[in-house]
Formats: structure tokens, C-alpha cells, sequence
């Protein structure tokens, strides 16, 4: 719960306390935006039976009907509405907000966390609201400019070439050392100036010379394949003549089973 609540009502957005590394500048920003929003937004959701005067009024979410005596919620800043407990949820996340804190928007609930995202950018590395004039926009999500940087090295990343990796960029050079795949048909790693081919978990350079099949060679990009035993085959009649070939040894085979297929 602890947890749930961090997340929908997170301190840094409200409290200077938890944001150390703000200019002053920031600082006055982050007082001012709070004040507005406790001020102008904020309420708590309050537990009640439906009284008498509401009976038969519909829930502001689902629009089913409350009944005298029926538990609903009431929001003192949206007015006569009542919802049942379910239905007072945050409108972005869902996540349930009885007897907790919320924010009206439009008269919409939201919990703190997507209220605030409603007027600020939020930094995908130190999850803070974004103050400063300039930030750092890439793969949907934003960043402080200092906060771009290199998940393993802390390189800053703004300007240059970097991969996403588990949701965080990273420098060229810390991903081919550390999470590129190897190619299954030459052993190299996959980096990351290089076209990928994937099939049942396994990675190949999408050049013709690697992803092939393996008998014929015929290039395998962009055309129907067919695997056996963790080899690649442009058709079942290749992959049959794979088998009853198979005690000829041909050593420009041997790199395709450098691992093994999932199912095997």
C-alpha cells in the first residue's frame, strides 16, 4: 500500500524536500505549481451511504444506478455526485482512490501522479516534474538534459547516437560490450549500426551472407522460412534435403548450431 501510494501521490511533486538538485529558479516553480493545485485541484474522497434526496442517481463513472443506503463516494469539488467505491478511480490509470487524496480536472478524478502530468513533463530518469525551459524528448518519454545519459556508464547521450535498453538509453559501446546478441550464423555480436533478423527468440545479422538458409543459401529477409533444429531453411524441400544429407558434414553449416532452437 505504501508503495501504491508513493506512485499515485509522489512527494517530489508537492514537497522541495525531496528535489535537492533544483536551481532556485526550479524551486520557486515547483512552490508555485503546488500551491496552485492544492489551491484549485485537490480534495479527498469520502465514504458515505447514499442519502435519501440521491436515491436512484446514476454513478458519474459507469452511469448504473445508487440507491438510498447504497456505499457511494462523494467528491466535495465535482459537486452532488456520488460513485460507487469500484468506480472512483483515477481517469488515466484506473488505480483506485477511496478515501485517498484526489485532483479534479474537467471533472475528471486523477491521482496526483497523472494530475500533475497533465501540466508538466515528468523525467524518465529521476521521475521529478520538469521545470527548465529545455528538455530532452526521445522515444515518447522526456528527460532533464542532464539526466540523458548512458544506463551503465553515465555518458551524457545528448547529441549522440545511443539504444534503448529496458526502457533507458545507452551509448553504442556499452551495448555491443554488454547486451548485444551474437549472430547465430557467424558468432559476431549484433551491434548496434547493424540490421537484426529474429526467429523464435534466436538473432541473426539480417545481411544475406547470415540470414540464409541453410542449404542453399538463399537469402531469407523478407521471405517465408521454415526452421528445423535451430536451422534455418527457405522451404521444406531444403529443410528435408538438410536431413537426409546430414551425414555429410559441411563445415559452413556448423555456425547455425551455435545454439539451440527454443523448442528443441
Amino acid at each position: 500500500r505504501a508503495r501504491a501510494l508513493l506512485q499515485q501521490l509522489p512527494p517530489q511533486d508537492c514537497d522541495e524536500r525531496y528535489c535537492p538538485d533544483l536551481a532556485e529558479e526550479e524551486r520557486r516553480q515547483l512552490r508555485a505549481f503546488s500551491a496552485r493545485r492544492r489551491r484549485e485541484a485537490l480534495g479527498q474522497g469520502l465514504a458515505c451511504p447514499v442519502p435519501g434526496p440521491c436515491h436512484g442517481c446514476p454513478c458519474k463513472k459507469c452511469g448504473r444506478r445508487l440507491n438510498k443506503g447504497d456505499p457511494g463516494i462523494s467528491a466535495s469539488r465535482l459537486g452532488d455526485q456520488f460513485w460507487h467505491p469500484s468506480c472512483f478511480s483515477c481517469h488515466f490509470c484506473h488505480q483506485p482512490l477511496v478515501d485517498l487524496i484526489y485532483f479534479q480536472q474537467d471533472g475528471r478524478i486523477y491521482c496526483g501522479r497523472h494530475h500533475a502530468e497533465l501540466f508538466r513533463p515528468r523525467c524518465a530518469s529521476c521521475d521529478q516534474l520538469i521545470f527548465m525551459e529545455e528538455c530532452i524528448e526521445a522515444e515518447g518519454r522526456r528527460w532533464h538534459l542532464e539526466h540523458f545519459c548512458c544506463l551503465e556508464c553515465d555518458v551524457p547521450l545528448r547529441g549522440q547516437r545511443y539504444v534503448m535498453k529496458s526502457g533507458r538509453p545507452c551509448c553504442c559501446g556499452c551495448f555491443e560490450s554488454l547486451f548485444a546478441e551474437p549472430c547465430q550464423a557467424c558468432g559476431d555480436p549484433i551491434g548496434a549500426d547493424s540490421e537484426e533478423a529474429t526467429h523464435q527468440g534466436l538473432h541473426w545479422h539480417a545481411r544475406a551472407a547470415c540470414f540464409c538458409c541453410s542449404l542453399c543459401r538463399k537469402p531469407l529477409h523478407g521471405q517465408p522460412l521454415t526452421s528445423r533444429h535451430g536451422r534455418l531453411f527457405c522451404s521444406e524441400t531444403c529443410s528435408l534435403g538438410q536431413d537426409a544429407s546430414s551425414t555429410a558434414s559441411d563445415s559452413s553449416d556448423s555456425a547455425f548450431a551455435s545454439a539451440p532452437s527454443p523448442d528443441s
